[in-house]
């Protein structure tokens, strides 16, 4: 086995000794103030420009220098997301500081991508909108934040959005504010959870026209069971963490639904509204791309 190459310094990064003995390691900035975009659409233009004499290679590899990532020394945000999954980075805002999400977005919004930040604070808002002041949605009920700097082309089909009750709507919310992010048609039914089951009944034929049906729910966690029997769409059940001492924070609910009877049924974990409506969207996304 032959000796990894040395590198110079910087290059890799910089170990600096404290006096405790313990060390930092300080990653390489990459800086590159380009703002193409990097979707599929703008390069296969970018390559058709190159092909025809309108843009020189050198031209054309400069835009594509920080393609694949860019580091922040907090955060390597991932420019070539939306090429590999269709969709761009979303940024996680909890566990950041709104300066954080600020600095990610930028990088993101800098290269002609909408930005979608999920779990966001009043600060972040308040950051956001004062650098964006006619660009950034507040979802308040599903603590999201949009950027839209261009239209989403919207897919084709629908999304239904379930939730059993009021206390499950910032989990359903979630859900819905990713989906129509990410280009699906949302329709909303909430409150309609087993304890009135008749409520849910009555929306039984809108329902039916969904391609995808996102159902949230807590305490018992049997709606998404109750729906996954009247529907022929898959089913994205979402536990939340909504109930008493026994639901164990969503635990209960979780166990539920992954025992679920109804076929056609998937479960994602507590809470988790973004990757319901994110996995509707590829549903509908790769549905379109069919023959």
């Amino acid at each position: 086995m032959s000796p990894r190459p040395s590198a110079s310094p910087g290059e890799l990064g910089e170990v600096v000794p404290r006096e405790t003995l313990s060390i930092v390691y300080r990653p390489r900035r990459q800086v590159n103030d380009d703002v193409s975009n990097v979707n599929p659409r703008d390069l296969q233009e970018l390559l058709r420009a190159v092909r025809d004499g309108r843009t020189s290679p050198e031209e054309a590899a400069e835009r594509l220098k920080t393609l694949p990532w860019e580091d922040l020394g907090f955060a390597k945000v991932d420019h070539h997301r939306a090429l590999r999954r269709g969709f761009p980075e979303v940024v996680f805002g909890a566990g950041k500081t709104a300066d954080q999400v600020v600095a990610i977005v930028e990088k993101i919004a800098a290269r002609g991508q909408n930005v979608l930040v999920t779990r966001a604070s009043d600060e972040m808002h308040r950051a956001l909108t004062a650098l964006h002041p006619a660009a950034v949605v507040h979802h308040a009920a599903a603590r999201c934040l949009t950027l839209v700097s261009s239209e989403t082309p919207r897919l084709p089909g629908r999304v239904a959005v379930i939730c059993a009750g009021t206390s499950d709507v910032p989990v359903a919310e979630e859900a819905a504010v990713t989906a129509d992010f990410h280009g699906a048609c949302v329709d909303r039914v909430y409150d309609v959870g087993v304890a009135g089951i008749h409520r849910l009944l009555d929306h039984a034929a809108s329902i039916r026209l969904a391609d995808v049906v996102i159902v949230a729910a807590g305490m018992e966690g049997a709606l998404p069971s109750v729906v996954g029997g009247l529907v022929d769409a898959p089913v994205i059940a979402v536990p939340t963490s909504v109930g008493y001492g026994a639901s164990f924070h969503g635990l209960a609910a979780l166990l539920a639904m992954l025992n679920s009877c109804a076929s056609g049924v998937g479960v994602v974990n507590i809470d988790n509204g973004f990757g319901a409506g994110y996995l509707a969207s590829m549903i509908l996304r790769r549905r379109a791309a069919l023959p």
